[in-house]
This record gives C-alpha cells, structure tokens and sequence, in this order.
C-alpha cells in the first residue's frame, strides 16, 4: 500500500485455510452439560450444533463473492492498514457518510445500509464509507497499545480527508458510538453531524438524576452482573481467552452466536450472516485483537470524560431491546439533542434487524441539517 492512497481490496481465503475450518467444525467437541434450551447460563448447546452446522455447510465461496462485488479498499493511515468499502450514492446533491460498528460485529453489519443511503431520495443521496475497525476483519492488527477509541477517531477523521472529504456525517454504535463521539469532541470542524445509536452508560452520575435517569443507573451494576462479564473479561485479560477462542471455532461461535440471540429483538440476525462474521474473524484471527480494544478504550481517558455537551449537532436513535437504553433525559444531560428517536422494534445490531428503520432516521437527522 502507499500512504494514504486507497488500493482495491479483495477477499480470498485460501482452500487450506477452508478446509482446516471445515476439519475442525466436523471435530468440535461441545461441552457435557445440561441442556434446558435456555440462554440464561449461556448459548444451549442445541443451539450451538445448529449454529455450527450451519457454519460449516454454508457456501463462503458465494458469500465471498457476494463480499467482493461491493467496493473495498485497503489504506494505510499513520502507519496502520485500514480495510473500507466506499460506495458513492447516485445523484449531485450527496453527503458523505463514516458508519462504524462495534463488538462482536464487523463491517459485515453495516452493508444493508448501503442500497438504502446511496439511492437518491428527495434529490439527497450518500456517499457510503464504512470501515474496519483496527483489529477486526481485514484492517490490520495493532501491535502495541495506544490503538484507543480516540485513535481511531483520529484515523477516521484521516481517512475521509484522504478520500476528499473535508466535512461529512458520522454514524456508529456500540464502540463505533464511541467513535464518532470523539471525532466530535477532537474533530468538530470536519464533522455536520453525529448520528448514535443510544447513549453511552458509563458517564459519571451526577447527584440531580431525575427518575427515568435513576432507574436506568440502578439497572446498570446488575446488567454487569447477569450480562456483562465478556466486557470485564475483555478489558482485564483478554489474551486467556482469546487463546480459546482463536483455537476453536465452536468456543468462537459460542462467544458470538450467544451475542446476537440476547441483544436482538424479534428479528433475529440470520445464520448467513452469522456464519460470514465468524468466516472472517476466523480467517484473520482477529478475534484476540477485537477483544482487545476493550482493554484501550477502558483505558481511554477522553472516550470515558463526559463528552463536550455543546458543539456538533448530535441524533440518537435508541432501539428497544439494546444494551442498556437510555432514557432522553440521560442524552441531554451529555449533548444538545437535535434529534431523538425512540425505535418501535429492533436491538443492538440494527443495520442487520431494521435497516430501513435506522437509514430513515439518518436522513431525517440529515434534512435537519
């Protein structure tokens, strides 16, 4: 690659590679335990077989191909390989658009959305840049600390400079909302707006909570407690386990699968989709080095400072059965609100389960601008 300018990239996972996947699946070994097909001591079994047998008959050569005929590109940026698609929309009047996902997902999450931006809609289209995250996928893998949520910000911020644009919209959730919070507070003269799917929890709670914000804080510790030991896991040793699961493609479909059952809403994430996130974790072994950027952002003094309250024009869309919702009244404690959607339907992942929904809402937030 040359610095800073984008060379075409596209997937191709060699036979070898397939064919140890395939072996491995056909010997996975699952754990002797109860099965009472419930998820609250994690992912049951017969749900994992199904996961895996899936997994292993799906046809990734079709799924690659499917991969390959969207726009993708390779940059490197400050000295760090970045993967990307970039569509640009039809008609003259387009806004560029970033979208960053977050963890246990991958840019994968994020193609429904573009069909649904780039059309021109009341002579308004979008330019589509959907990068990986350092770590995940097909962008390189950091070799030393410091590859934090306000880094990446900063290598967004370079990348659209990069493709030629100067001022564009961000969008991202989960650490993706991290993300485009700090292009926000360290990019503010490049970004029109920052559009998130809900807002963050860990915010110090100040003493004047009204009541929406006080019940959401006092869900928190116990969300922690039943749902969230994979983040604690992550920030504190995330090389034991990632040992695991780079080694076992059952241990990894577990880890992921169980993710994309609790935090989804009716419409769940199909096993197509889910078998081309785990292929591509698989095939890049990267599942260590996502797991890791937990470790960095907890870490990352200004992505856990309560963010400037003032400044970029802000919408959240908030999806009912994601992580942790927080109530309006907790957004605009952080940030002049210009836009507030409460979602009818939809969870964690929502450009898998209600894509339309969330592009509506982008160019709602885009027409106000």
């Amino acid at each position: 690659m040359t610095p800073n300018s984008p060379v075409p990239f596209q997937i191709s996972v060699p036979d070898d590679v397939l064919a140890d996947l395939h072996r491995r699946l056909d010997q996975a070994r699952l754990a002797d335990v109860s099965d009472d097909c419930t998820w609250a001591s994690g992912m049951p079994q017969s749900e994992l077989r199904t996961v895996l047998h899936h997994w292993r008959h799906v046809d990734w050569r079709k799924a690659e191909a499917e991969l390959n005929d969207i726009p993708a590109y390779r940059m490197e940026i400050d000295g760090i390989g970045v993967h990307f698609v970039h569509v640009r929309g039809q008609g003259e009047r387009r806004i560029p658009i970033v979208l960053t996902n977050g963890w246990p997902s991958c840019f994968v999450e994020l193609l429904p959305l573009i069909p649904l931006l780039t059309v021109e809609q009341d002579g308004l289209s979008f330019d589509v840049v959907i990068p990986s995250i350092p770590g995940y996928g097909f962008s390189d893998r950091p070799m030393s600390s410091g590859m934090n949520i306000t880094r990446i910000a900063d290598l967004w911020a370079e990348l659209m400079a990069n493709l030629g644009y100067e001022q564009f919209l961000a969008h991202g959730s989960d650490m993706g909302a991290g993300v485009v919070e700090r292009l926000r507070a360290n990019h503010p003269a490049r970004l029109l707006g920052i559009h998130m799917v809900n807002v963050f929890s860990g915010y110090t709670a100040a003493s004047d909570l009204d009541d929406e914000e006080r019940a959401f804080q006092d869900v928190v510790p116990q969300w922690r407690m039943t749902e969230g030991a994979y983040a604690m896991l992550h920030a504190t040793k995330p090389r034991t386990i990632a040992a695991a699961l780079n080694d076992s493609p059952a241990g990894l479909a577990a880890w992921i699968a169980e993710k994309f059952h609790n935090w989804t809403d009716d419409r769940k994430v199909s096993n197509d989709v889910l078998s081309t996130i785990l292929t591509i974790y698989w095939v890049t072994e990267t599942i260590g080095s996502s797991q890791w950027l937990y470790r960095e952002a907890f870490s990352d003094v200004g992505a856990m400072s309560p963010p400037p309250k003032s400044g970029v024009p802000v919408a959240v869309a908030i999806f009912p059965r994601d992580i942790l919702t927080a109530p309006q009244s907790w957004g605009e404690r952080w940030f002049d609100i210009e836009q507030w959607t409460v979602m009818p339907s939809g969870g964690h992942f929502p450009a898998l389960e209600q894509p339309e929904l969330l592009a509506a809402d982008i160019r709602a937030f885009a027409a106000r601008l």
